[in-house]
């Protein structure tokens, strides 16, 4: 029989594996890291803070219309606004697909629905579909949907790798699914760390999911555009 210095000596290589293993499995469990990229996950802004997405200074700096254009939307489209907040997005994408087209606005805070839902009436905006999200689950109708557009969303995700398969089971084949993020490589964009991505943050976490990154599109002044399609 092996006395207990024997029996220590030769579990000691055992015991380390095991060890390293357990660190291993801790860092990929760490609640609100992604396992991927090890990034962060930001928080969500609430309700509380819809002014924030209309203010005045939104047109310089995030250029929407310019945004839009680069992602060439047709009337009669079926698209879809994640994270649509109050709706800034939403009434832009409305007008580009038509009478004929539809826009799917999801969110997940009620509130952010009902603020949502008095633009459009104010507006008189009809195309627009109203959807109460989950965090972990967008809520949308299968395949359906031509083109979905996250502004400044993803990076809040709290079960990103969930809602990337919800979304890709949402799109058509050859959908769009398109981020708009502000430059973490960039030093001089003046939002917090945490609510930004780097291009290659966002191709590891996306194309894990199954999509392709088809276009880096740099004519924002301070986003990337980036367009993942699904096969």
């Amino acid at each position: 029989m092996l006395n207990a210095h024997r029996l220590r000596t030769a579990l000691a290589p055992v015991l380390a594996a095991l060890a390293v293993l357990a660190v291993i499995v801790a860092a990929a469990q760490q609640p609100g890291v992604h396992p991927i990229t090890g990034r962060r996950f930001a928080p969500v802004m609430g309700y509380q803070g819809a002014d924030w997405l209309e203010r005045e200074e939104r047109d310089i700096e995030e250029a929407p219309d310019t945004a839009l254009d680069a992602l060439d939307l047709q009337t009669g489209m079926t698209v879809a606004d994640i994270g649509a907040g109050s709706g800034y997005m939403t009434v832009r994408m409305a007008r580009r697909v038509g009478p004929n087209g539809k826009v799917y606005a999801e969110d997940i805070q009620p509130e952010m629905i009902a603020l949502l839902e008095k633009r459009l009436e104010r507006e008189r905006v009809t195309n627009v579909i109203p959807v109460l999200g989950a965090y972990d689950n967008p809520m949308l109708p299968a395949a359906t949907i031509d083109l979905m557009l996250l502004v400044d969303v993803y990076h809040e995700f709290s079960e990103p790798v969930k809602m990337l398969a919800g979304m890709r089971a949402a799109l058509k084949p050859g959908g769009r699914l398109v981020l708009l993020e502000y430059r973490k490589e960039d030093p001089t964009v003046p939002i917090r760390f945490e609510h930004k991505m780097t291009v290659q943050e966002a191709k590891a976490e996306v194309e894990a999911a199954g999509f392709a990154l088809t276009k880096v599109d740099p004519r924002l002044p301070r986003q990337h555009i980036l367009i993942f399609t699904k096969p």
